[in-house]
């Protein structure tokens, strides 16, 4: 896609500060730099979001995802990690190329990644009849 950044990231258009990279994903800390860390991973090949994704793509970015997490607990003194990702303008996507975002943790660090929910009481058997797949 020609005015995708994540795809000019990936042909090396834009520079970025490479974590990992192989022929089909790019790994790369984000430039916000909102946490010590914070990584986004994507596949080299353009797709939207995770509707559109491939499963073998899918497949190949989630490997990505876990082996640099295993890097960042294993190696570089995180004791853990956040992985989050989204999907769609609701979800709050605002780059849409599926991307995967790692927050590397330590104990105490004080980010607070997720935001209050705000509650739904809804009983679950109703959400159930609606969500469950047959």
């Amino acid at each position: 896609m020609n005015d995708c950044i994540f795809c000019k990231i990936a042909k090396g258009e834009i520079p970025c500060y490479k974590v990992y990279e192989d022929d089909k994903v790019l790994a790369f800390l984000d430039i916000a730099q909102d946490a010590f860390g914070h990584t986004v991973v994507i596949p080299k090949k353009h797709f939207a979001n995770i509707f559109e994704c491939d499963e073998e793509t899918l497949s190949t970015c989630i490997s990505a995802v876990k082996k640099i997490s295993n890097h960042y607990v294993n190696h570089c003194g995180f004791e853990g990690v956040n992985i989050s990702n989204n999907n769609g303008k609701a979800a709050g996507q605002t780059v849409h190329h599926i991307h995967f975002h790692i927050i590397p943790r330590k104990s105490g660090d004080g980010i607070n990644i997720y935001n209050e929910l705000a509650g739904d009481n809804t009983p679950l058997d109703k959400q159930l009849e609606l969500l469950k797949l047959n």
